[in-house]
């Protein structure tokens, strides 16, 4: 059931190429982020069951105010509710932000930590949020698992899982360790342009021919046609 290596090295080739040709609303995200590991937090904090279009118009309002751990101490929570509302859940996010920059400050010297288990005790941060901040700020290995990473690695055959959890640590098993920091961008960029939740176009997908399409009821790939 599970992909060989030769394989998966096949399929991160091309979602490479389909992510640096292809625009997905997560590219925008990526851009307003930045490489700050505090934007980078802070911006995957407020993505959490929000669209990333959503996301990235709000980081952007918000980080024209707000740009390190002193100015949120510094923003009333009434406002910082105002500059990231639409967001999902953004009264809670908005008062685990508030909590942010004392935890910061008693725990880790005021700095961002560069750890999966040192982000993991900041307020509103899962492993999720801790593993995308560890790979993209920090440019270590980290297998971050959101809904289209679960989904497509199940779909593909590369996992048998239940959970992103269950699903994390199967990748931490089966992917070789040089692809572990880019499996997120790529899959979730395509994830939100080809392979989505429901009606995936497997018609114009470039990696059909490696897919098994698990809960799939499909039509064929172009290739089979």
């Amino acid at each position: 059931m599970i992909m060989k290596k030769a394989g998966i090295s096949k399929v991160s080739r091309i979602l490479k190429s389909e992510y640096e040709n292809r625009y997905a609303p997560v590219t925008e995200l990526v851009k307003t982020r930045g490489s700050d590991p505090f934007k980078i937090l802070v911006a995957t904090i407020l993505s959490s069951r929000t669209k990333d279009q959503t996301t990235s118009i709000a980081s952007q309002r918000l980080f024209r105010v707000v740009k390190n751990p002193s100015d949120l101490r510094r923003i009333s929570r009434k406002k910082l509710e105002r500059l990231i509302f639409p967001v999902g859940f953004f009264r809670v996010k908005a008062k685990h932000l508030k909590q942010m920059p004392a935890v910061l400050a008693k725990e880790f010297g005021g700095k961002i930590p560069d750890t999966i288990e040192g982000l993991c005790k900041l307020p509103g941060v899962g492993r999720k949020t801790a593993n995308l901040v560890v790979a993209v700020a920090f440019n270590k290995p980290a297998v971050c698992v959101d809904v289209h990473v679960h989904r497509i690695s199940n779909r593909l055959g590369l996992v048998k899982t239940m959970t992103p959890l269950e699903t994390e640590m199967a990748l931490r098993r089966i992917l070789p360790v040089r692809y572990w920091k880019t499996w997120n961008s790529y899959l979730v960029s395509y994830g939100q342009m080809v392979c989505m939740p429901t009606n995936p176009k497997c018609s114009m997908c470039a990696i059909c021919r490696f897919c098994r399409r698990v809960g799939v009821k499909k039509p064929k790939c172009e290739s089979e046609t």
